[in-house]
């Protein structure tokens, strides 16, 4: 079964940096196209960034220029670096891969 862990979730004031990580297991991580959600409170989920195989990224508008989605396929990891953070960014990160379910999620708190 295919497991992914999501960390680095935490409480930080607007304007900070937090680096999020996903660990994957029992996935053919080198091929998978990967990707952050978050979910915000009363809000559905939604896209934040996503990575192809070969490193190609795209990121919704609202975290352009603020957030960095990377990959390592060696380790089978993929981060999401989060800079100027925005009290609109509090939610609980998830990540997933194709095919995969969901992870449990991290939470991340920007207080204003």
């Amino acid at each position: 079964q295919v497991q992914l862990v999501e960390s680095g979730g935490g409480l930080v004031q607007s304007g900070g940096s937090l680096r999020l990580s996903c660990t994957a297991s029992r996935i053919a991580f080198s091929t998978a196209f990967m990707a952050w959600y978050r979910q915000a409170p009363g809000k559905q989920r939604e896209l934040v960034a996503g990575i192809t195989s070969v490193g190609a990224t795209n990121y919704a508008d609202f975290v352009k220029g603020r957030f960095t989605i990377a990959r390592d396929n060696a380790k089978k990891t993929v981060n999401l670096q989060m800079n100027s953070l925005r009290p609109e960014d509090t939610g609980v990160y998830y990540c997933k891969g194709t095919g995969t379910a969901w992870g449990q999620g991290t939470q991340v708190t920007v207080s204003s």
